[in-house]
């Protein structure tokens, strides 16, 4: 019942996005980019920094219509999120998309043995305001899983 409710609250979060994005959708290789950028000014800056720069909505480097990073520890509590300040320090690890999948669980279980890697999962695109199929591009950092996604 919680996982239900933490899903409808986010979903319910994604919702009043859109007026903030510009048209047209993200490619995957700017994910790519975006993630590999989010992880370099993590590095470079330190994680306290850099999970608030990617948590900071007026970020011009880790927002782009409906593109932006979301960093997860492995236990799967948020550390950053680019649409919701409000799941930062909340653990998303039995968190559902509409079909069920627990796709927080999936993303810091492949960040414990992969490097990077792609996981599928629907949830609600900021510029339609629809429920849509989305990949997301993840590469693990120290105890940290980075993504950043696109919409089908």
């Amino acid at each position: 019942m919680q996982a239900r409710k933490t899903v409808i609250v986010a979903l319910a979060a994604m919702l009043g996005m859109g007026a903030a994005w510009a048209e047209g959708a993200a490619t995957a290789k700017e994910a790519e980019a975006m993630v590999k950028k989010g992880v370099a000014y993590i590095k470079a800056n330190g994680k306290e920094k850099g999970f608030a720069e990617i948590t900071r909505r007026d970020s011009k480097e880790f927002h782009d219509r409906d593109l932006y990073l979301a960093a997860h520890k492995l236990d799967g509590t948020c550390v950053a999120h680019g649409t919701n300040e409000k799941m930062v320090g909340k653990n998303f690890i039995d968190m559902k998309d509409i079909d069920g999948k627990e796709y927080i669980k999936e993303r810091v279980e492949l960040g414990k043995t992969k490097a990077t890697f792609y996981t599928d999962y629907k949830f609600v695109n900021p510029v339609s305001k629809k429920i849509e199929p989305k990949t997301a591009y993840c590469e693990r950092l120290d105890d940290y899983v980075v993504c950043g996604g696109v919409y089908k």
